[in-house]
């Protein structure tokens, strides 16, 4: 065991050891998960580009990511390639973006939306998140469907293209916010700050072949495919 536990060691994780056996330190392996800027891959779709209809149509999907997000992605690696930045990891970068070129806050937002966007959608997604979750954001919006009226609003209302952001902050107080263009809450440039946890893609190129400029409808489809799953552990992540 003792010999065990030396190996791991050295590779950076930190265990505690219980009567059962050892257990891995969740904080240390996160860590050792973390990538740099320079690092980062992009991520393949974590379903097929047909997974969300009717909701979300396949050819708008494709379309999406394989050709918008995926473009954003390139032209941030080539924005930071040989800069500090490919050193950093990306919210660091994010908290300083507004000494950085317009490139980096365009093209990293672009990317690290989307990423967060295609992450938060499922199949057969919908319905209520549960346990801590649910509870923060009852007492933070007075109910479920209060919260839902409020996240809607803002992504209707958002002039133009943007997002829409559930949010919590330092004082882990849940917040709604949208921001334009590909900025996020992480970023030095915007009103309110915090960490993403639920995000909403208003941009036309999101909806527009199946709903035209039908904004409304397609929010409303997107409460059927929410993966709460996903917005409930980057909530217990902060």
């Amino acid at each position: 065991m003792n010999k065990i536990l030396a190996i791991l060691l050295v590779i950076g994780l930190s265990y505690t050891v219980h009567a059962e056996g050892v257990h891995v330190n969740n904080q240390a392996v996160q860590a050792c998960e973390r990538q740099t800027v320079g690092e980062t891959e992009f991520k393949a779709l974590p379903y097929s580009y047909d997974a969300l209809e009717p909701y979300i149509d396949k050819l708008t999907v494709e379309i999406h990511y394989s050709k918008h997000h995926q473009s954003y992605y390139t032209k941030f690696m080539a924005a930071i390639k040989g800069t500090e930045m490919a050193s950093m990891y990306i919210e660091d970068v994010f908290k300083n973006v507004s000494k950085y070129p317009l490139a980096v806050r365009n093209n990293g937002g672009g990317y690290y939306n989307h990423m967060l966007y295609w992450e938060n959608m499922k199949a057969n997604g919908g319905g209520l998140p549960t346990g801590r979750l649910l509870s923060a954001i009852q007492k933070e919006f007075g109910s479920f469907d209060a919260f839902k009226t409020q996240f809607s609003d803002a992504a209707k209302t958002r002039f133009g293209s943007g997002w829409a952001w559930l949010s919590v902050d330092n004082n882990n107080k849940l917040f709604i916010s949208s921001t334009p263009n590909q900025d996020n809450p992480l970023m030095d440039v915007v009103e309110q700050k915090g960490t993403p946890l639920l995000v909403l893609d208003v941009w036309e190129h999101a909806y527009y072949l199946n709903y035209q400029n039908k904004r409304a409808n397609y929010i409303d489809a997107f409460w059927k495919i929410i993966n709460w799953d996903v917005v409930e552990k980057r909530f217990m992540k902060k």
